[in-house]
């Protein structure tokens, strides 16, 4: 018999004419692929994506076989405010409300974070349909705003959301997160030893066949000369830990011919160049669009990420830039002191201690001092584990085999 996935999310990033999709929307669309009916409820709200302008409350879509039912929700610009937290509760209502006697039936209800309130819909439509409940975390809160908000654990807000995510945690019957760790801070969160499973970000076709090569303006200008490019590429912002990447180009301003070259934009942008544009090691190049970025980052050296030293990482990573740097056939450095993965399973680079600059600058001389075949196999390592491992169709499997396999609970 046909099974039917309801896939619940206030932050949905569809496919469009100008974007291919988010993780969420791969999924779906290979589920739907592999026969199941699939139902995506989720907000306009998302300011980060392109949504459809609602002129209504309910608006159902069909793209590509995936019924998505878009619910009107209150805006917001401030990521840290009260509206947002008004937008989520807006939500919920509209999400309790939604007249679902037109929506097939569900075997199973995937309840996605953000936002934690949802698990309580998610319950209900438990009850209510009989069917499997999946909680799937993809950012951990109300860690995430105590390790790096500034949030206090007393705090009533973060308390709220700690009791909701216990909730997640104890009475859904499938537990999946898109870091690999996450069932550490499941036992620490609720003393329960339960199967978690991980689901992360992946790679698809339209990854692939989306690329399109740079204008020949744009390569002239910031990769003609022939110097070894260490490059960060993508959101230039306070949640990016760049100071290193800056501080260690200052410690090699020796080194002429290596380059720092920071792809992007960003809230921080402005404040960045003034404080390190000066460095003449350091170039600062405008972003690139989404199918582009792989013309760029094939014309790198070294590929750089950072993550602040936070808890949070202590459960793993699954970030969309580690795919598009190993989807690139490129080494890559990361100041990251998190649970290990991709990177390490792959061996398609090295991890420095977090925070440290003088060990970025350690790394960096070491794998220059690698010779260029054997920094093209360690690239050629990751693309090829990327493309095994992390294709959606594979994790799409593995999804469906969690959620009607009646053993995980």
């Amino acid at each position: 018999m046909k099974k039917t996935i309801w896939y619940i999310t206030k932050y949905f990033s569809p496919k469009t004419a100008s974007s291919p999709g988010g993780r969420g929307w791969f999924l779906v669309e290979e589920m739907s692929k592999l026969g199941c009916d699939t139902v995506v409820i989720t907000s306009d709200s998302n300011n980060l994506v392109d949504v459809p302008e609602l002129s209504r409350k309910v608006t159902e879509q069909t793209v590509s076989g995936v019924k998505i039912i878009w619910l009107k929700t209150l805006k917001y610009s401030v990521a840290k405010s009260i509206t947002r937290i008004l937008s989520w509760f807006h939500f919920e209502w509209n999400l309790f409300f939604l007249d679902k006697s037109g929506l097939p039936r569900p075997d199973a209800v995937i309840v996605s974070s953000l936002s934690l309130f949802t698990i309580i819909n998610g319950l209900l439509l438990k009850r209510k349909y009989k069917c499997r409940l999946v909680f799937e975390v993809r950012d951990i809160w109300p860690l995430t705003i105590v390790e790096e908000g500034g949030f206090s654990k007393g705090n009533l807000f973060v308390r709220a959301l700690s009791f909701l995510e216990k909730i997640g945690y104890k009475k859904s019957d499938v537990i999946v997160g898109t870091m690999p760790n996450l069932a550490e801070h499941v036992v620490a969160e609720t003393g329960l030893s339960r199967p978690v499973f991980c689901i992360p970000m992946g790679v698809s076709d339209e990854h692939l066949s989306e690329a399109k090569e740079l204008p020949d303006d744009y390569v002239s200008k910031y990769f003609s000369t022939p110097k070894f490019r260490v490059v960060h590429a993508g959101t230039i912002g306070i949640t990016n830990a760049l100071e290193v990447f800056f501080d260690a180009a200052a410690l090699m301003q020796d080194h002429t011919d290596v380059q720092f070259l920071m792809i992007g934009d960003g809230a921080l942008k402005v404040q960045y160049e003034a404080t390190y544009g000066h460095l003449p090691n350091l170039v600062f190049a405008p972003k690139v669009s989404r199918d582009k970025v792989q013309s760029a980052l094939a014309k790198s050296d070294l590929l750089y990420f950072s993550v602040y030293a936070s808890k949070v990482w202590h459960y793993g990573q699954s970030l969309n830039k580690v795919i598009d740097y190993m989807l690139a056939g490129k080494p890559v450095i990361a100041s990251y002191s998190g649970y290990p993965s991709m990177i390490n399973e792959a061996e398609c680079g090295v991890y420095v201690p977090a925070g440290d600059a003088s060990a970025l600058v350690a790394g960096i001389i070491e794998m220059k001092s690698r010779s260029a075949e054997e920094r093209a196999e360690m690239g050629v390592r990751g693309r090829q584990w990327l493309l095994a491992n992390r294709n959606y169709p594979k994790l799409a499997q593995d999804y469906m085999a969690l959620l009607f396999d009646g053993s995980t609970r």
